[in-house]
């Protein structure tokens, strides 16, 4: 699992309020892209640009300069999609697809991003890195994730009307929310009214 800190993503709401949300993975944070059945209505990843943006959103550090072909966008929609079954069912304490677990060994088994150090000391990423190369490095993130000591704290945001997915890597475990700042608050302002109501 990728520990490197987020550059942060910034979502909206169905009311066009803008928050913050920090999956705690980089594969986690490709799930915001869309996804499959319902979701394909979030779609973003559409050519090879929209790949290199979400590339600069993500907490891959620094931001790669990718080489991405149309049939790689592709590629990443079927990785991202399969990601999306298998955490899903894993939240449910389900048995994952197995052509979905296929999809996700088979991305992770392609050389990833490589990292280097330049003469001054600053971190870059090695050779000439291809939307392949990203895909590799999503997939390995979610294999460690999925396998890891915080696989257990994978969860989806307590709001019944929300979908995102997270890792909670808190020291209490106790994260219930995507975002504090938009489903917790949105929590804590029905509960105050409700207590309103109770006592008016």
């Amino acid at each position: 699992m990728d520990s490197t800190p987020a550059k942060g993503l910034t979502l909206y709401s169905h009311t066009g309020v803008a928050y913050r949300f920090d999956p705690g993975a980089l594969s986690l944070e490709l799930l915001t892209t869309g996804g499959p059945g319902p979701y394909r209505r979030y779609e973003v990843l559409h050519e090879p640009a929209d790949l290199a943006a979400w590339a600069d959103r993500s907490r891959l550090t620094p931001t790669p300069a990718l080489e991405i072909s149309a049939d790689e966008v592709t590629d990443m929609r079927r990785l991202r999609d399969a990601l999306f079954r298998v955490v899903i069912a894993h939240t449910r304490d389900e048995p994952p697809p197995p052509g979905d677990l296929e999809v996700i060994n088979e991305a992770a088994a392609r050389p990833a991003l490589a990292p280097a150090i330049t003469p001054t000391g600053e971190r870059q990423w090695a050779g000439a890195p291809t939307g392949s190369h990203l895909a590799a490095t999503v997939a390995r993130d979610a294999v460690e994730l999925l396998t890891g000591p915080f696989a257990h704290r994978i969860r989806t945001c307590a709001a019944e009307d929300c979908h995102l997915v997270y890792v909670d890597t808190s020291r209490p475990g106790r994260r219930r929310w995507c975002s504090m700042e938009h489903c917790g608050n949105r929590h804590k302002v029905r509960a105050l009214r409700a207590r309103h109501t109770e006592e008016g």
